[in-house]
């Protein structure tokens, strides 16, 4: 869900802004004399979108995360436990 404010609403309403977009998918749009000038979102979206610009920025990366993503059913993976075990560490 997005919704749009002016300045002075996100102004008088910024506590309840804060808890709004927490909720995932909710961001708020910010106007300023009837511009678009920022958007809030919550930290771990922000997270999420920057990690999604690096991979982007780096072609190579891209391709490695789709080439896995196609063929997850085929290749062999291992529990965190067994992964330690292979390690030598208990």
């Amino acid at each position: 869900m997005n919704k749009t404010v002016t300045a002075s609403e996100a102004r008088n309403g910024f506590f309840a802004m804060l808890k709004a977009v927490k909720t995932p998918g909710v961001s708020i749009t910010i106007t300023y004399e009837g511009h678009p000038a920022g958007v809030l979102m919550s930290a771990e979206e922000f997270d999420g979108w920057m990690e999604t610009m690096d991979i982007m920025a780096h072609p190579e990366e891209a391709k490695e995360i789709l080439e896995r993503l196609h063929n997850i059913d085929h290749e062999e993976t291992v529990t965190f436990k067994e992964f330690k075990k292979n390690l030598g560490t208990k």
